[in-house]
């Protein structure tokens, strides 16, 4: 570079035929990098303006398309151009032991219009996630994530990216918070409004268990949230896992949904998710879980015994479903049977349900968060600044580690 400043001001100084090759060779290195940079810019603008048009459409994908190539997919890709300095952290939204969810926006959006779009970033530090042993559970979490970008009730992964020291999954914004706060607040739900959350999940297991071979292992109504339409979306794909036709053996949920197996420790499959859509029925309709104690071993015990017992004011055809579903022997149990999701979907209970509009998501929801706006966020907990003292992600880790995280 300075070889080249030097001929600007002193056109007729006499150089050697080395200097002048050094000259042209820095030349063309400059002039490369340059393409390089512009390249990069390009591919960053071009990246996010995908987002925005993502965001504009937010058209569920029909099971075929959701099935295609993550790298040809509109969502769920990895990109190698996006940066975390893209996005403006306007609020976190959640915390947990190794990551944080902030509410996002593109920080020099395109237009006015551009503002308004808003999305999720779920930022994992290395060192946090390698410290807790979590690195398997991560690698899944993205990897089914992206196998199911696009599904209308599971939150869409528009793009996972990474840099030196964190992860970054882009996930879309779901600003009416947790299905358990409204919960919470009606003390339990009535029977359409329990049918229609049911049915979205039928259709959440449906796809997982049966196009991807994924047990999701995690049922329970905090990871469930609202969006602005009133419908549900899956979300912490943490334990999920790609199961197929083997079994597993790892203890992993929250006590008052585990299935018996899981307990037991005889190994569980994708059966799991059905015993705890059981108990999820049976909390939306009664207000709590069925197997209840202060003392978690007690909840062993109960699950285990799978004793069910049922308010007076519960429809038969409720009871039945949740006892089809909450039945200890696998082989028997709803959901698990010849027919699979199929035969849920057929039984009485879910017979006002209209399946096909449903995934397209032509039924309103039964409960519209009330929204000042697509950024809003006042169904979620404030939550503590991030601490500044970090652990540094250091060569030594990044020779070892590196090539675990090469999905994001």
């Amino acid at each position: 570079m300075a070889t080249a400043i030097h001929k600007i001001l002193h056109p007729h100084s006499s150089h050697s035929k080395g200097e002048r090759d050094s000259s042209v060779q820095d030349d063309h290195e400059a002039s490369h990098d340059r393409q390089d940079s512009d390249m990069e810019q390009r591919a960053r603008e071009d990246e996010k303006r995908g987002l925005m048009q993502w965001e504009d459409r937010k058209a569920p994908l029909s099971p075929g398309q959701i099935d295609a190539d993550p790298d040809r997919k509109m969502v769920g890709h990895s990109s190698s151009v996006l940066r975390q300095e893209d996005f403006e952290l306007v609020k976190t939204l959640g915390t947990g032991t190794f990551a944080r969810v902030w509410l996002v926006r593109l920080s020099e959006p395109q237009n006015n219009d551009d503002r308004d779009k808003v999305f999720a970033l779920k930022i994992l530090r290395k060192v946090d996630v390698i410290r807790l042993k979590q690195v398997e559970h991560v690698r899944n979490e993205r990897n089914v994530l992206a196998a199911v970008a696009g599904h209308p009730f599971i939150t869409t992964m528009v793009a996972s990216f990474q840099d030196h020291d964190s992860l970054y999954m882009l996930l879309d914004y779901c600003p009416g918070g947790e299905v358990f706060s409204y919960l919470r607040r009606a003390r339990r739900f009535n029977e359409p409004t329990s049918q229609f959350y049911a049915a979205e999940i039928v259709l959440i297991l449906e796809f997982l268990h049966e196009r991807e071979g994924v047990a999701y292992r995690d049922l329970k109504p905090e990871n469930i949230l609202i969006d602005a339409e009133g419908h549900l979306k899956l979300v912490d794909f943490g334990f999920a896992k790609k199961v197929e036709n083997r079994e597993t053996y790892t203890l992993c949920g929250t006590p008052e949904y585990l299935a018996p197996e899981v307990i037991r420790n005889t190994g569980h499959g994708t059966a799991v998710d059905w015993w705890a859509f059981g108990i999820l029925v049976y909390e939306f309709l009664v207000g709590q879980p069925p197997f209840w104690d202060q003392n978690p071993m007690k909840i062993y015990e109960q699950i285990v015994e799978g004793r069910v017992r049922f308010p007076s004011a519960m429809s038969p055809e409720a009871r039945d479903l949740i006892s089809g579903l909450c039945t200890v022997d696998t082989s028997k149990r709803l959901g698990n049977i010849k027919g699979g999701a199929a035969a849920v979907k057929e039984h009485p209970w879910f017979r006002n349900i209209d399946w096909e509009a449903l995934y397209h998501r032509k039924v309103k929801g039964p409960i519209i968060p009330h929204l000042r706006g697509p950024a809003d966020t006042r169904n979620f907990d404030e939550y503590e600044p991030e601490s500044a003292n970090r652990e540094p992600y250091t060569r030594e880790m990044s020779e070892k580690w590196d090539e675990c995280f090469k999905d994001f």
